[in-house]
């Protein structure tokens, strides 16, 4: 019981990562398969972006879910996803004001 304790304060004690510079929020539009998707980001540019050895088998993205993403520099039209927020996560992001909130919803 006490594990189960611990678990919950860890996951609340991590801070979620902010998008630094030549980082993107965006929102998955496509999974294309081969561990690819197409994702719509906040600075209006569609990218197909590469899902990251250490996160394939770890973190499950369906259409929807809002990433982080950093573009890649000799090819800006695609990237690599550093992070998926959950909806909490999502939740305070609009009420930060990093993301709109008609940009979140306009894809599903």
């Amino acid at each position: 019981m006490s594990k189960k304790r611990d678990a919950d304060k860890t996951v609340e004690q991590m801070e979620m990562p902010l998008p630094s510079e030549g980082q993107v929020i965006c929102v998955i539009e496509e999974l294309i398969g081969a561990d690819f998707v197409k994702v719509r980001c906040s600075d209006g540019v569609s990218r197909t972006c590469r899902i990251p050895g250490k996160f394939r088998r770890r973190m499950w993205l369906s259409e929807g879910d809002v990433v982080l993403v950093m573009p890649w520099d000799f090819q800006p039209n695609k990237g690599d996803i550093l992070y998926k927020y959950s909806r909490d996560e999502v939740r305070r992001l609009i009420n930060m004001g990093k993301i709109a909130k008609e940009f979140v919803e306009s894809g599903e």
